[in-house]
């Protein structure tokens, strides 16, 4: 028999609570403090989140980076772009940033006034300087409001960015990485229950393409990821059969808006998503936590479970030394 808890609040509405999300205890989170769409890389022999630092009601003003060295060890390397002092043309909602290196040069792609702009760095730490003095795309350059970017080097070194809310698109981008290649095009995945929300995410694995993105609002307890495939970049998507793969379980709510990475040279894949900080988080506050992404034979992605640890208390996590 499940049992719950009801606690009476001031206002005359109440909180219910089951003891088993009382008992159980989450993962911790990978970074301090609130923050929330998290991209992570490989940069030579360091992973690097880059993730939203979240304040109230979104108003963010800068983004930081964190390195590691074997997912387990986090280090804050500072603020890389404060849009409210590095930015001609934006000052206020600094989101879902994407990173990429290409011939020695680290591109930065973020949200600021929503709208999408391109920074360049000689680290993938920063300081990244605004490439353009623009925006790379404005908000009503196109039919999607331009959020949350996902850049995408292919095999053949062809780099893609996708973005959007709401409809999904993606850019070609030329060499230079700051210049768009033609019009963008439209690739919204099917339509229906996990219909595409935001927070897209591109990655290849044994010669498929897995869409991933998130549904629902980011301030619901049901935000999740869904996902599906395609055998081309730009698609079409077609959704998987069992298409939801992070939801919320227990304390753990608002699971969402994800980057993928991929050890080198091996099989091991790992998601970084926000949860609602626990406790007392919302859309508004939340944090960055890390799983383990598993997939079965025929390719599909096994469910992730938000309250399982991928890594031990003595584990020694996925050191990138010596594996290249």
């Amino acid at each position: 028999m499940k049992t719950t808890l009801i606690f009476s609040l001031a206002a005359g509405l109440s909180l219910t609570l089951s003891a088993q999300d009382l008992t159980m205890t989450p993962p911790k989170p990978i970074l301090d403090g609130f923050r929330a769409d998290p991209d992570i890389r490989v940069f030579g022999d360091h992973y690097y989140v880059y993730p939203t630092s979240d304040k109230p009601n979104w108003n963010t003003t800068d983004f930081s980076c964190w390195s590691s060295p074997d997912l387990v060890h986090w280090k804050n390397e500072g603020i890389i772009l404060d849009v409210a002092h590095n930015l001609s043309w934006a000052n206020i909602k600094a989101w879902a940033p994407t990173a990429a290196e290409r011939n020695g040069k680290y591109y930065f792609y973020f949200v600021a006034n929503e709208q999408i702009g391109v920074g360049v760095a000689d680290k993938p730490t920063g300081p990244f300087v605004d490439a353009l003095g623009k925006p790379l795309i404005g908000r009503k350059d196109y039919k999607t409001y331009p959020i949350d970017p996902c850049v995408f080097i292919d095999d053949d070194k062809t780099p893609y960015l996708y973005f959007g809310n709401g409809h999904l698109l993606v850019a070609k981008l030329n060499d230079d990485m700051i210049s768009v290649n033609g019009t963008p095009t439209e690739m919204t995945p099917p339509q229906g229950k996990e219909s595409f929300r935001e927070g897209i995410f591109v990655f290849k694995r044994k010669g498929l393409y897995y869409f991933m993105w998130s549904v629902d609002d980011a301030r619901s307890d049901n935000y999740h990821v869904s996902y599906g495939t395609s055998k081309s970049p730009l698609g079409p998507i077609e959704l998987a059969a069992n298409p939801v793969v992070l939801q919320k379980h227990g304390p753990a709510k608002g699971t969402g808006h994800h980057g993928v990475v991929n050890v080198p040279g091996t099989d091991h894949w790992y998601v970084v998503y926000h949860r609602h900080a626990i406790p007392n988080g919302s859309g508004f506050q939340r944090e960055v936590c890390l799983a383990r992404m598993e997939f079965n034979l025929d390719g599909t992605i096994k469910p992730m479970d938000p309250m399982k640890t991928p890594f031990g208390p003595n584990d020694f996590g996925e050191p990138l030394t010596g594996r290249r």
